[in-house]
């Protein structure tokens, strides 16, 4: 379907015509080609792609229903809030490669958490969230309720009681946009965030139950009813960032529903584009190339299959770009 380009499609169209800038290109065209034709698009993301901001452009996909489903890392779950509530707190390390033992243990000691070039506050991130997010859980747990995380995160953001502490324009962040159309997501392996480790401690300390919070068996059980619902017609796209759990765990949904299920006109996944750095060695699943894919009865023959071999911060932000015609 033709369209107005906006000067960034312009530029990579006109640019980008080799090797991985080609590939881009070409996953950006079937990104868009699946949505025109009907189908769903579900996102991954993996590494920490909230702490680098990538909800600056993810919101807008949100916001214009080019994805369906996320399935995230904990992390990413609370690190777009995080930025929320105390941005102007984030130190930026931007000579990070030349930092000693010495010089990281000293950004310990000040409360600050290195991502990268970026390190995470604290006092104004982790535990202002905390706060606030205990009594939900609690709140829940008297109530005799139980819900998954990103529905708690839901709770707390629709809630406002944030509100007071936003340091971003709200459009940028896409949990926000997320909890505002009550997006599905998926976050498998929780437990290991932040969060899930202050959910954790206070499960110790007897303070809450651990089946307050609805578990990753229930999240599996969770995506497979969604997927069955949503395959029809030009089925549901997995547009993966990084690789890990966040990738591994959905596409899983798929062979599990054929095989294990016996539902044998279950669609496999319609699209497929990873952007990683990860190479194939070793058994490496996250570099593995789409085609192995196939042989696990995730990806047909005929699924269109990408790879972008180059870093997703500055990948899925221009890929993005392409599908809101900017």
């Amino acid at each position: 379907m033709s369209k107005t380009r906006g000067p960034i499609s312009q530029f990579i169209e006109k640019n980008y015509l080799h090797f991985n800038a080609a590939a881009l290109v070409d996953a950006a065209k079937g990104y868009e080609t699946h949505l025109d034709a009907g189908g769903k698009m579900m996102i991954t993301l993996a590494g920490a792609m909230s702490t680098a901001e990538l909800g600056i452009s993810l919101a807008e996909m949100i916001r214009q229903d080019k994805v369906a489903i996320i399935s995230c890392t904990g992390a990413n779950l609370e690190e777009d809030i995080m930025n929320l509530v105390a941005h102007s707190h984030y130190k930026r390390v931007p000579n990070y490669r030349d930092l000693s033992p010495q010089d990281e243990w000293e950004l310990l000691e000040n409360h600050y958490n290195r991502v990268t070039d970026t390190c995470i506050p604290e006092e104004e991130a982790f535990r202002r969230i905390q706060q606030h997010i205990y009594k939900i859980w609690k709140e829940a747990e008297d109530a005799g309720e139980r819900y998954f995380p990103h529905e708690y995160m839901y709770k707390m953001l629709n809630s406002g009681v944030l509100e007071q502490y936003y340091e971003i324009d709200p459009k940028n962040s896409w949990m926000l946009a997320a909890a505002e159309k009550n997006l599905p997501i998926v976050v498998p392996g929780w437990e290991d965030s932040t969060m899930g480790n202050i959910f954790a401690s206070y499960v110790i300390k007897g303070e809450l139950k651990a089946s307050t919070m609805k578990s990753g068996i229930e999240y599996m059980t969770y995506l497979a009813d969604w997927y069955v619902k949503n395959s029809e017609g030009k089925g549901v796209g997995f547009f993966q960032i990084g690789g890990g759990i966040a990738g591994d765990f959905p596409i899983c949904v798929v062979p599990m529903l054929y095989q294990d299920m016996e539902m044998e006109n279950i669609p496999f996944w319609s699209y497929f584009c990873q952007i990683s750095d990860s190479t194939t060695s070793y058994g490496s699943y996250s570099g593995a190339v789409p085609n192995e894919k196939i042989t696990w009865g995730k990806l047909d023959i005929h699924t269109p299959k990408f790879i972008v071999e180059s870093d997703a911060t500055i990948v899925a932000p221009l890929i993005f770009a392409w599908v809101l015609g900017q």
